[in-house]
């Protein structure tokens, strides 16, 4: 139990730490930037106000953005009855407030939990995962989610959706200006090191980006894991829906880069990605762990 608190406290602690890194980071790639373009230095107080609402806007809406790339829809006891008990009979065990129930059309085996908080938290979970999963399997799919609300995971995971994404598109932006014209106010905008130093960061800052949603260690799926056995007393049960996952290896029709760190398996592929650069820990591991409970 100390593990959680801990792990928990780090959580709360890790949000503020990435969003102080982003705010930092968008700041410092147009501060050069402008060695390169020539803007006035007005243009970085204004990146650096923008870093900041956006900031607010990852923490505050960051659960919206990541539920409508998803295509996830919201189900209630009318028009989804088992899947929304089953999120609530399970919330109740867990101590946690019911969260929002989502159902992500796709026939692929996946969910996710996001929000900034269990009063402010949304499970989604896929047709795929609803129709092929048995109701023991299903239950440690949503438990393992809802240990990611209980654990505060879902706050920096939702963060980090809207933080990487701006930070990918304004490097993105930023280098096809430099190759593709950018050259400035006048001749010498664009030489110096300052310039250079600057052009090198903003090919290096999407790495960063990366780096940052690999700062959501794999050891949160661990966890989640065994956080989401204690809830269901049944660790086979989430064993063999990873056993399933694994096996059909099915990706999912709207997988995105900023969002797959949230879902219980790689969207892409469940058996792909599963290198040291990776957001999820290999699934014949996870389900060794779970065996070994």
């Amino acid at each position: 139990m100390a593990t959680v608190y801990t792990h928990i406290a780090e959580n709360k602690r890790k949000t503020i730490y990435l969003m102080t890194i982003y705010i930092v980071l968008i700041t410092v790639v147009v501060y050069f930037a402008q060695e390169i373009y020539g803007f006035d230095y007005g243009f970085v107080a204004i990146a650096a106000m923008f870093s900041i609402l956006m900031s607010f806007v990852s923490y505050y809406a960051g659960d919206k953005v990541a539920l409508a790339s998803s295509g996830a829809v919201q189900v209630d006891q009318t028009t989804n009855p088992y899947i929304v008990n089953m999120v609530e009979n399970l919330a109740i065990t867990a101590g946690l407030p019911r969260p929002k129930v989502y159902v992500i059309q796709d026939s692929a085996i996946n969910a996710f939990a996001t929000g900034r908080d269990p009063k402010h938290a949304s499970v989604a979970v896929t047709t795929g995962a609803i129709e092929k999963l048995e109701n023991e399997e299903l239950e440690g799919v949503l438990a393992h989610e809802l240990s990611h609300v209980g654990n505060y995971d879902i706050r920096v995971m939702t963060v980090v959706v809207v933080l990487v994404g701006i930070i990918s598109i304004a490097s993105d932006m930023m280098l096809r200006g430099a190759l593709f014209g950018g050259r400035g106010r006048d001749s010498d905008s664009k030489g110096g090191p300052l310039a250079l130093i600057g052009l090198v960061l903003i090919i290096l800052s999407p790495i960063v980006a990366e780096l940052i949603k690999l700062a959501v260690s794999r050891r949160r799926e661990y966890l989640a894991d065994a956080s989401g056995t204690l809830l269901t007393r049944y660790p086979e049960g989430l064993a063999r829906a990873l056993e399933k996952i694994g096996a059909e290896n099915r990706p999912m029709a709207r997988a995105s880069n900023a969002t797959a760190h949230l879902f219980i398996s790689n969207p892409f592929s469940a058996k792909k990605f599963t290198s040291l650069f990776s957001t999820h820990p290999p699934i014949e591991d996870r389900v060794k762990r779970l065996r070994e409970m």
